[in-house]
């Protein structure tokens, strides 16, 4: 018998409300509380690659920028949110930034916003799954969600903007990394191949 691996929409925006709202009695402001969602999301990105790269990959993992930002673009976002997003695209002030772009990201979808808290985006949690496969797979970065207004659309777009650690970007062109972990867990060494 195949088990549908798929997660109810109705049972996730429950649960994922239920988050929100926990959290949201938990911190004083809307940085906070992007922080908190965020924390999770992480969480759950870790989980997600390892998983993954365990079911799927025979326990390989991309080792290229460019390899590693296609598999969360495609890849990744298909096992969450059953599609590919909407674009991939490299940020055209600094070298070091990338854009996941989503029309209508789930977890903003069933969100209303009050007007105390304008600038609070769900995505958040998504930037933090982002965040959790790329810095598991050996590419840390800074992950944040913004959102960007539409022309001739009632709601913004999500952009999940990624900038890359210096270190890892200055050395970045055509080179394969090896993650080295410590066992205590707080470093990671990254040696071009």
């Amino acid at each position: 018998m195949k088990r549908n691996n798929q997660v109810s929409l109705s049972a996730f925006a429950f649960l994922f409300s239920e988050l929100v709202q926990y959290n949201q009695t938990q911190v004083d402001n809307i940085a906070e509380l992007e922080r908190r969602l965020e924390d999770a999301g992480y969480a759950v990105g870790t989980r997600v690659l390892e998983l993954f790269c365990h079911r799927e990959k025979g326990n390989r993992r991309e080792t290229r920028l460019l390899g590693i930002l296609s598999f969360v673009h495609s890849t990744v976002w298909k096992v969450l949110f059953g599609k590919i997003a909407d674009s991939l695209e490299k940020g055209t002030e600094h070298e070091d930034e990338y854009m996941i772009s989503e029309k209508e990201l789930l977890v903003n979808r069933f969100i209303s916003i009050p007007k105390d808290m304008g600038t609070f985006n769900c995505g958040a949690f998504v930037a933090g799954i982002v965040r959790g496969v790329l810095d598991n797979a050996g590419f840390p970065a800074v992950v944040t969600a913004h959102f960007v207004p539409m022309e001739g659309q009632q709601r913004p777009r999500t952009t999940i903007l990624i900038k890359f650690a210096d270190e890892l970007e200055a050395v970045s062109h055509n080179k394969t990394y090896v993650r080295v972990d410590s066992y205590s867990g707080n470093e990671n060494l990254y040696f071009s191949m």
